[in-house]
């Protein structure tokens, strides 16, 4: 059977969107792996959305915290807020109590990729802060590190990501991940498909 990697996001502006999308594809690469869509589900209202200029969500189905286990591996995506993961993700794992009972994401690994809006806003923090949510499920982070080779050490141009994972910069909203973040991206989900294949494989 096909190792089944989701790619689980929330995105207000379209930035870990675009992104996650890349994620896919990098992911749906790897033969013998399914992938899947999921955005969280939304905490504010349409009001309040409308109030922040958010453009409508696209279309890709919203998950439930049961989804997520019948997942082999899971990629969680998320905008910072102050130097950490978003409110709508936060309260998306804080309704998985009942998998946590029951112990349903042990050993399921796990990656994360972001966005912040500047070079300063939690490309580090953010991924390092989120761990603790992997932790307490006993699921297994998977960095990228530095697989991505070269383009790690870009100097030449501004360039988001870190060791923890792919992420790009939004600035005022008008900047948009750049080729080098869609290709780091490509990489991660490539990366991580072919370990939770992996992973899949020598559970059979």
């Amino acid at each position: 059977m096909a190792a089944k990697v989701y790619i689980v996001y929330y995105s207000m502006y379209g930035h870990v969107a675009k992104l996650a999308e890349e994620i896919q594809k990098g992911a749906s690469s790897i033969e013998g792996v399914e992938t899947k869509l999921w955005q969280v589900p939304e905490t504010l209202s349409e009001e309040v959305l409308g109030k922040m200029g958010a453009p409508a969500k696209i279309e890709v189905p919203v998950i439930t915290p049961n989804d997520l286990a019948e997942a082999d591996g899971i990629l969680f995506g998320f905008p910072t807020r102050f130097g950490m993961m978003c409110a709508q993700m936060k309260a998306f794992f804080d309704a998985t109590g009942g998998l946590w009972r029951e112990q349903k994401l042990a050993g399921k690994p796990a990656g994360i990729f972001y966005s912040t809006g500047t070079q300063g806003g939690g490309q580090e923090t953010t991924p390092l802060t989120a761990i603790t949510q992997l932790t307490h499920h006993g699921m297994l982070f998977v960095p990228v590190g530095y697989t991505f080779g070269a383009k790690m050490f870009e100097m030449e141009n501004v360039k988001a990501g870190s060791p923890y994972g792919s992420g790009t910069f939004a600035g005022d909203g008008t900047r948009w991940p750049t080729t080098v973040e869609l290709e780091q991206a490509f990489h991660q989900g490539q990366y991580f498909a072919g370990i939770a294949k992996k992973l899949k494989s020598s559970s059979a």
